[in-house]
C-alpha cells in the first residue's frame, strides 16, 4: 500500500494511492462507510493503529468510494509524515569512499573511513521541522555556494520499543519512504573539521524531503533491495540498490535503540546510496535546477531549487 499526505480543496488529508492519476481520501472514505473511527485524521495516527490501521484501509481501498476520489494533479503533495524525531545514517561504503576523495580535493585535507563506521552504523540527528514535500521548491540558503542532492531510502517507525533486537527489529519498521537530504557542501566541508557533525550543511529551511508515498512495510521484504536513481534535469547522476548498505535497518535500529526508546512516527534515512549526490560525480546544483529522485516500488520524489525565495 502506498500511503500519503496531501492539502485537496483547503483541508490536509491521508490518501491511498489508487493508481498514477488517483488518490482516495482515507478519512472521507471511512465517514462514508460509516466507520466510527478518528484513524485517519492524519497519518502518525494511521501509523500508531498498526495492522487494524491497515486493514481499515485496504477494506475503503477495495470499496473506492467514488465521491472521495482526489486526483493527483489536484492535491497539493506535502511530507507523508514530519517526523517525530528525523535521524540520518550514512551506511552505503561506496558514497563514502567517492565523497572522502572528492572532499580531499576541495580541501587539501587527507579522509579515511574509520574502522568504527564498518562497526556500528553512524548517524545524526537532523531537523524534523525543516521538512517539504514532492514538487515544493527549495530555497538556497544564503550562506552557501554548493548545494548538493542526496538520494536516500528511509524507514518510518511504526511501533515503540527500546533495546530492540535484531531479530525483532523488522517488525518496528512501518514502511520506506524516499528521503533527499539536500546539502550545504561548503559549509558542510568547513564544518567537517571540527569532528561533531553536521550543522549548517544540513539544516536549513526546505533542505529535507520527504515522499511523495510511504510504501507499507509489508509490501517489500527486509532487508530490502531496491533500485534508487537521481536525475537532474532529465539528465542521470547516479544511483544503486538499497541491498548495498553495509548495516541493515534492522542493525540499525537494533543499534539506535539501545537504552533509548524508539516512538512511532520516527524517520531514520540510510545515508546517500553510491553515486547518489553531485560531490560524488563533479557535479552541484544550479539556481532553477529540477531533481527526480526513484525508488523502486515507492516512486519519484521531484523538486526544485530556486535562490531568493
Amino acid at each position: 500500500m502506498l500511503l500519503c499526505t496531501v492539502e485537496f480543496e483547503g483541508r490536509t488529508r491521508v490518501a491511498a494511492k489508487l493508481d498514477d492519476e488517483t488518490l482516495l481520501d482515507l478519512d472521507n472514505a471511512a465517514k462514508f462507510a460509516r466507520y466510527e473511527t478518528d484513524v485517519f485524521k492524519d497519518m502518525l495516527s494511521v501509523i500508531k493503529e498498526g495492522d487494524y490501521g491497515l486493514e481499515q484501509a485496504e477494506a475503503l481501498i477495495r470499496r473506492k468510494h467514488r465521491r472521495s476520489m482526489i486526483p493527483v494533479n489536484k492535491a497539493r503533495f506535502l511530507p507523508p509524515i514530519m517526523p517525530t524525531q528525523y535521524r540520518d545514517c550514512l551506511v552505503f561504503e561506496q558514497h563514502l569512499k567517492n565523497s572522502f576523495a572528492a572532499a580531499e580535493k576541495m580541501t587539501g585535507r587527507p579522509f579515511a573511513i574509520p574502522p568504527v563506521w564498518y562497526d556500528q552504523p553512524i548517524y545524526y540527528k537532523g531537523n524534523r521541522f525543516s521538512f517539504v514535500g514532492h514538487e515544493a521548491d527549495v530555497l538556497w540558503p544564503n550562506y552557501a555556494d554548493f548545494l548538493d542532492i542526496e538520494l536516500e531510502l528511509a524507514v518510518v517507525i511504526g511501533k515503540q520499543g527500546k533495546d530492540i533486537s535484531v531479530k525483532d527489529a523488522p517488525g518496528h519498521i512501518y514502511g520506506y519512504t524516499i528521503l533527499n537530504d539536500v546539502t550545504a557542501r561548503d559549509a558542510q566541508m568547513l564544518e567537517m573539521a571540527g569532528q561533531l557533525g553536521p550543522a549548517k550543511g544540513k539544516d536549513f529551511d526546505t533542505g529535507n524531503i520527504l515522499g511523495p508515498y510511504i510504501l507499507t512495510a509489508d509490501e517489500v521484504p527486509h532487508p530490502v533491495a531496491l533500485d534508487m536513481q537521481a536525475h537532474v534535469n532529465g539528465e542521470k547522476w547516479g544511483g544503486g540498490n538499497s541491498r548495498d548498505m553495509h548495516h541493515s535497518f534492522a542493525e540499525i535500529i537494533a543499534h539506535i535503540s539501545k537504552s533509548e526508546t524508539l516512538y512511532p512516527g520516527e524517520v531514520i534515512g540510510s545515508g546517500t546510496v553510491g553515486t547518489g549526490c553531485g560531490l560524488e560525480i563533479g557535479k552541484q546544483l544550479a539556481d532553477g535546477d529540477r531533481f527526480d529522485l526513484t525508488i523502486e516500488g515507492i516512486g519519484t520524489l521531484s523538486n526544485r531549487i530556486i535562490k531568493g525565495g
